[in-house]
């Protein structure tokens, strides 16, 4: 179909099929370019902090909100069928921990994001989460737009947390490699009466079982102390637990 516009000389003929088709290619192209909706759900037992995540995703563009569950138990019931692209997950909840719920839901949901939030900055809390499935860790006092920066970041493939977390997470493997290098200056001998140390033996204990004199013992304990740098035989004890693959047997 063709229709003339324009008047006069300036008339022209277009082809208003051609027109209505360049418009739906545009129109095609300009939704396509539009970022995808990030999917959310929530499990949170706190139900007004339920309420307002709830609320700020809802009323934020580009986000949408396809769950909120008060527990572990119902989140492993509801997320497998909602595939929400992340989860906002609080650790501490009735019955199952926010955790354990991420080391169980994350083998069914190998694709959703977990980002723990907590009021826990403790090393051990955070490294359980990350260990379980975890992409980020998030204290709760988070602020709106840093929330909404973490669902992006998170998205994107990162690993959002708190400031003060993300340094705790640095000194945590500072000091795991501050262990290894200790551990690594001690001899197979040394290490041995370290770990008999541990277990409780006296000097003339270790020295029987391991088939050496009391002062040679005496050496190794003080070469362990100085390598460890430490002054009692409780803080070579309390080193000795922290350097990875110890274990202090019966």
């Amino acid at each position: 179909m063709c229709e003339v516009r324009g008047s006069g000389e300036g008339n022209r003929v277009v082809k208003t099929d051609d027109y209505s088709n360049s418009r739906k290619r545009a129109k095609v192209k300009s939704v396509s370019t539009v970022a995808p909706t990030i999917t959310v759900s929530i499990v949170e037992d706190d139900a007004p902090a339920r309420g307002i995540m709830q609320e700020w995703i809802r009323s934020a563009p580009g986000f949408q909100c396809v769950g909120a569950h008060s527990s572990v138990e119902a989140a492993l019931e509801k997320l497998p069928a909602e595939k929400p692209a992340v989860v906002l997950m609080d650790i501490n909840l009735p019955g199952l921990s926010g955790i354990e719920g991420v080391r169980q839901l994350k083998p069914k949901l190998p694709h959703t994001q977990f980002v723990m939030l907590t009021v826990y900055e403790d090393s051990d809390h955070i490294f359980s989460a990350l260990m379980a499935g975890a992409s980020g860790y998030l204290l709760k006092q988070t602020p709106r737009e840093e929330l909404f920066a973490a669902l992006l970041d998170v998205h994107a493939g990162g690993s959002p947390m708190t400031s003060n977390i993300a340094r705790k997470v640095v000194l945590a493997f500072q000091r795991m490699g501050t262990q290894r290098s200790e551990a690594g200056e001690l001899s197979p001998r040394e290490r041995e009466v370290l770990e008999l140390l541990a277990r409780g033996y006296l000097y003339k204990d270790i020295a029987d079982s391991l088939h050496l004199s009391v002062p040679t013992v005496s050496t190794y304990i003080r070469r362990v102390y100085e390598k460890l740098h430490v002054r009692s035989r409780a803080q070579a004890v309390a080193k000795f637990t922290q350097i990875p693959g110890a274990a202090v047997t019966d």
